[in-house]
């Protein structure tokens, strides 16, 4: 009997094809929309999540904050030191910790110049992060402790368009007077901050920039057998003592990386939902566009219903047969949203990847997501045609038998 209800419902919506096509239209729109957003967020998801992997969870991350209420701390406040560096270490549960320092300056390239980011690091600093990619060459090597005239650039330098004259390995710069030779070219990250800098052997950096004490961001490793977020409480407690600061008036940040990746999982979320919440309002449009189509229905087919319930269809019966065929509305435009969707992200990713040369973007679509569009999409349908079809329900036979 059910399979007769979908036969009869499928043949009606083939009958009215072109009023049909129109009503799931604002259906496919949205779950096209949505399907497309979350496969992306998916993949950025899973990205971040293997790259904190790559790092590791027993690292914490130090850093100064940048901004502060006017007149409440100096500017050095702001700043770590070397002090900071050392207070850091002496905590109870870190293995090892080391600073890296990043300023603005002006790389020259024959009678080119341009601004970029220049950081200063050494072994210890890159050995403490370990094999993640953002730190591999994709030519020649990473910085040494002895390169004190060398210098390892972002894939802009040597790949992209930064420069009118083309740099490669060997070639030469110059930073604030001096002259430094190109051993390294990391990978693209897909954004000119990263694929613009310049890294220099720390030493060298701090007698360049005239850094004096300072410090920029620390990375701190967690002993075996530490809990990570618990040494981040103990480091923030002894950075906190050393600066006098009371507890919410730090001028500094210590996360471990786990709650790093938690905090940008929350924001992520809610920004995904932000972009879904917007996409699902084409999907109450194309709602309202079914239930109006089945009120429209119930209307042209009210002699039918008559005849129906005449020769004896139940109550019941009618009231299956509207319902399943608004579901059946919003199916046939979740399937076409998804296919819509899959275009989609798959199309974003090929630009990313064509365009910036990064795999941040990768559209992701797992079976949970396709079976929970399509179950989604029927719902909105049915749930759209419950009023036309309890409507159709009600009508008695006299009436509808006479109805013009």
């Amino acid at each position: 009997m059910l399979k007769d209800y979908f036969f009869l419902a499928f043949g009606n919506l083939r009958h009215r094809g072109l009023r049909s096509w129109l009503t799931i239209l604002g259906i496919f729109i949205g779950i096209a929309a949505v399907v497309s957003l979350i496969s992306l967020g998916q993949g950025l998801q899973g990205f971040i999540d293997d790259q904190f992997q790559q790092v590791g969870g027993d690292k914490i991350l130090i850093s100064p904050k940048v901004f502060a209420a006017p007149g409440s701390v100096t500017e050095q406040e702001l700043i770590l030191n070397k002090n900071d560096l050392e207070v850091v270490k002496k905590v109870n549960g870190v293995e090892d910790a080391e600073g890296a320092l990043t300023r603005t300056g002006i790389v020259v390239n024959d009678k080119e110049q341009e601004i970029v980011m220049i950081s200063g690091v050494n072994e210890k600093y890159l050995e403490i992060f370990g094999n993640i990619d953002s730190l591999q060459p994709i030519e020649g090597r990473q910085i040494k402790d002895t390169d004190k005239s060398k210098v390892v650039v972002g894939y802009n330098h040597v790949f992209g368009s930064l420069w009118d004259k083309k740099l490669r390995l060997g070639s030469k710069i110059e930073i604030k007077g001096k002259e430094f030779e190109i051993v390294g070219v990391l990978k693209k990250q897909g954004n000119s901050g990263d694929d613009n800098s310049v890294w220099m052997e720390k030493e060298t950096f701090q007698g360049l920039f005239n850094t004096g004490n300072d410090e920029g961001t620390i990375v701190a490793k967690t002993e075996k057998g530490f809990n990570p977020d618990e040494v981040a409480a103990d480091i923030e407690k002894a950075l906190r003592k050393e600066k006098d600061q009371k507890e919410g008036q730090e001028t500094f940040f210590v996360q471990s990386f786990s709650q790093l990746l938690e905090t940008f999982t929350n924001i992520f979320a809610v920004v995904q939902a932000v972009f879904v919440g917007i996409a699902g309002i084409s999907l109450i449009v194309g709602g309202i566009g079914i239930m109006n189509t089945m009120y429209t229905s119930v209307l042209e087919r009210t002699r039918e219903i008559g005849i129906m319930k005449a020769v004896g269809a139940k109550n019941q019966d009618i009231f299956l047969i509207f319902l399943i065929e608004s579901g059946l509305l919003g199916l046939v435009g979740g399937a076409i949203g998804i296919l819509l969707g899959v275009g989609i992200g798959k199309s974003v990713e090929y630009i990313a990847t064509a365009q910036l040369g990064t795999t941040y973007l990768q559209a992701v679509f797992g079976l949970p997501l396709i079976l929970g569009a399509l179950f989604f999409s029927f719902i909105v349908g049915a749930a759209s045609g419950v009023l036309p079809a309890m409507q159709a329900a009600k009508l008695k036979p006299a009436d509808a038998l006479r109805y013009e």
